[in-house]
């Protein structure tokens, strides 16, 4: 296979593993799929991020993602989830 193949996967597989944590979070049912609200959403956490309280808002959305994740760990325990782990 071909470098610029793999490198293709790859960002397909980053990008499907991205979208399902928008999934995940329940954001698509909350806002009935509107693609419009979703993305002003992750445009108004870009400038969370960009802003002076954008290093006390990354502790706390790493520390609430982080029990999130322990949380489903422990509840999926011992099921066989073809998903792939997405914590960084």
């Amino acid at each position: 296979m071909r470098t610029w193949q793999v490198d293709r996967r790859k960002r397909t597989r980053h990008l499907i593993e991205l979208g399902g944590l928008i999934v995940k979070a329940g954001i698509v049912e909350l806002t009935r799929d509107d693609r419009a609200t979703i993305y002003g959403a992750l445009l108004w956490m870009a400038d969370k991020l960009q802003s002076d309280q954008g290093a006390h808002a990354r502790e706390l959305w790493i520390a609430r993602g982080k029990r999130a994740f322990e949380a489903d760990s422990a509840t999926h325990k011992g099921t066989d989830r073809s998903a792939p782990a997405t914590r960084r």
